[in-house]
């Protein structure tokens, strides 16, 4: 009786864990999604100028903005702060970062670096999921990012959308090229340099 006790009052004692959300990671992609189209209703002039913001929920003015910029504000339309996870991911793992952009900065800048592509490819590998570069449209699902070499090292990232081009059968993705946030098929317009899931901090 008194090991039965003990057993019993252990139980109770011990911490309860909460049990994910099975469609938890679904949810939160569709979400992304809609956010990422409900920029498609939004004018902003591409401007890529170092601008200083507030820190954290710093945004540069919403008129203006760069690819970056579009996926920052999506996730930001759910409660997702990049700048924040990005600034705090590099304090602990600066050297993991690339540098060649600024030979001269000695430290994490919470003003741009979670801005740059080269960056948001690092700390999405770090906290999110790194997936496989193909040329096989299936494996291109909607709240998925996707990042490109332009040509001559220009990055560029746009987000996986759940509508398709009927015509390809390809989902299109929402991103900011220099004519501000557009919904297009362009997954296979350039070289792909990145893959990736991210949903959010843990």
């Amino acid at each position: 009786m008194l090991v039965l006790l003990f057993a019993c009052t252990a139980a109770l004692a011990a911490p309860q864990t909460t049990v994910p959300d099975a469609n938890s990671h679904q949810i939160f992609i569709q979400k992304l999604a809609a956010a990422a189209i409900e920029r498609t209703n939004h004018a902003v002039r591409y401007d890529p100028s170092y601008v200083r913001i507030p820190y954290p929920g710093g945004d540069v003015p919403e008129h203006t903005g760069v690819c970056t910029d579009e996926v920052i504000r999506a996730y930001r339309a759910l409660g997702v702060d990049l700048q924040k996870q990005v600034d705090e991911d590099m304090v602990q793992n600066f050297s993991a970062y690339p540098h060649n952009w600024n030979s001269s900065s000695s430290g994490p800048d919470s003003n741009i670096d979670h801005r740059r592509v080269p960056n948001l490819m690092v700390f999405f590998m770090h906290k999110g999921q790194s997936l496989p570069v193909s040329h096989q449209i299936d494996d291109y699902l909607p709240g998925e990012l996707v990042t490109w070499d332009l040509g001559g090292n220009v990055p560029h990232i746009g987000i996986v959308v759940d509508r398709k081009n009927q015509q390809t059968g390809r989902y299109m993705l929402v991103h900011n090229i220099g004519q501000g946030p557009k919904m297009e098929d362009v997954l296979f317009n350039w070289k792909i340099t990145g893959h990736y899931r991210y949903f959010g901090p843990n």
